[in-house]
């Protein structure tokens, strides 16, 4: 299969050079043209690596012995299947994503995604950059850690992550990976990224270094073709359990993961419809249940959950595309660069709430099923029980362990303030009677009083300089 661009369908890519090059030469997205048709229940007495290679093989992107290289990465995981479907009601599932080795639901797609980009560029030297709400710069830096041939720049706003979040990436900060604190939130962060991918200069600059550029945010397709995996034999479980089509919940930010949840739909996966749970930033919800993207007017507002702080969610091109082609999307995004904001046609809206509906959730909504919960869930998690409905099979799309997000687990569950995040970060593994990764546990033990906090301008300049070392 040949990936297109969102924009401009006679821009082209295979799946390599997709991966290694996900700059599309109009600005848009590589996608999938047409999607294949996958039919999981031929496998659905199958391992989870043995399901996802199928899944692969649907797309005839050919490298299957290096698929399966790849699959292998989720032997690292505290599971067999990678995922854990945990029952909490008579037909309610969480789906936990986050048995990797960050401890978040980035780990399904970046560990495997690791092994495909050093295979690809076992001739040449690449540098991976991304941006980071919270998960996905520890998942690439530990994806990419101690690699010869290729080097990573991970940012992420300064205060715009959990404190857990930050240590673990500032644990990483040597050797060929650096991170970057951002004066700014996240949509300032990715457009940075964004701005540095498209730049020629910068690009010309890292060749005179003999370094290509790379991204590992999910606007690299790479990274969507692991997500869909996921979802798909997740909603088959169910359908062998139920035999009826499942409702899968999901906490978006950047809108990636709910994008795999759709192509998996869309492959023949039994799911009803997909749910999106946005925090207080509800930019996705307006879309969905009014068919406007408007940034006009808006300020992004720190939540309790971190990862989901966005304005711009990059995938909804991707959705645009599939939906309605690529002139329109084009024009859709020309409208959003230029005016802050796009509205759909009626019967475009009523196109995609055939697959979806959305909601938000308010911290102290979150707070409250936090407490209400009866297992551990982390703010992110939280938000999607706003939108369960226990008559239905539902699966509850679980992004990051509880770990990362202790003072506000403690002011849900306890209603006080965090004081010791490492000492209260202890009570609750020993209240819920939880054994905690060690390599989580010692983050606390970092010190990260030298830490420079870098403005827009400074950023290129760093970059190029950290390079020559």
């Amino acid at each position: 299969m040949i990936l297109v661009e969102s924009r401009n369908i006679n821009n082209k890519a295979d799946f390599k050079e997709a991966l290694i090059n996900p700059s599309a030469p109009e600005g848009g997205l590589y996608s999938p043209l047409n999607l294949p048709y996958f039919d999981g229940e031929k496998y659905s007495q199958f391992s989870y690596n043995e399901f996802a290679l199928k899944l692969i093989e649907s797309f005839e992107f050919g490298y299957e012995e290096l698929f399966k290289k790849a699959l292998k990465s989720y032997e690292k995981f505290d599971h067999s299947y990678a995922i854990n479907l945990k029952k909490i009601e008579d037909k309610v599932y969480i789906n936990e994503l986050w048995h990797g080795p960050t401890r978040a639901f980035k780990d399904m797609a970046l560990q495997p995604f690791g092994v495909l980009l050093n295979d690809f560029s076992k001739d040449k030297k690449i540098l991976i950059m991304c941006a980071t709400s919270g998960d996905t710069g520890p998942a690439t830096l530990k994806s990419f850690e101690n690699l010869e041939n290729i080097k990573v720049i991970c940012m992420y706003p300064n205060g715009g992550t959990s404190s857990l979040q930050e240590l673990q990436m500032r644990a990483l900060d040597k050797g060929n990976l650096k991170v970057l604190a951002v004066k700014g939130n996240f949509d300032d962060t990715q457009r940075i990224l964004k701005n540095l991918l498209a730049k020629k200069e910068f690009r010309k600059s890292l060749k005179m270094q003999d370094y290509e550029l790379c991204a590992a945010n999910s606007v690299n397709f790479g990274r969507i073709l692991f997500q869909i995996i996921y979802h798909y034999y997740a909603s088959l479980k169910l359908w062998d359990e139920f035999k009826e089509k499942v409702e899968i919940i999901i906490p978006s930010g950047n809108f990636g993961n709910a994008l795999g949840a759709y192509y998996a739909k869309k492959m023949g996966a039994k799911i009803a419809k997909i749910k999106i749970a946005s925090n207080a930033n509800n930019i996705l919800s307006e879309f969905f249940n009014k068919g406007i993207y408007d940034l006009r007017d808006k300020i992004l507002k720190k939540t309790i959950s971190p990862a989901m702080d966005i304005l711009i969610s990059s995938n909804i091109e991707r959705l645009l595309f599939d939906k309605f082609g690529d002139l329109r999307t084009n024009e859709l995004m020309n409208l959003l660069k230029n005016q802050n904001y796009f509205i759909l046609e009626q019967k475009e809206l009523q196109s995609l709430q055939e697959d979806f509906e959305a909601d938000f959730c308010e911290d102290n909504e979150c707070m409250k099923f936090i407490k209400e919960s009866k297992t551990l869930i982390d703010p992110h998690t939280a938000t999607c029980f706003k939108m369960l409905d226990i008559s239905k099979p539902s699966i509850i799309t679980s992004t990051a362990e509880w770990t990362k997000f202790t003072p506000s687990m403690i002011k849900a569950i306890f209603n006080r303030d965090c004081k010791d995040e490492k000492e209260d970060f202890k009570l609750l593994a020993k209240n819920f009677n939880l054994e905690i990764k060690e390599e989580i546990s010692k983050l606390f033990d970092l010190n990260l009083k030298n830490k420079k906090v870098y403005k827009n301008e400074e950023i290129e300049n760093e970059i190029l300089e950290w390079i020559k070392k």
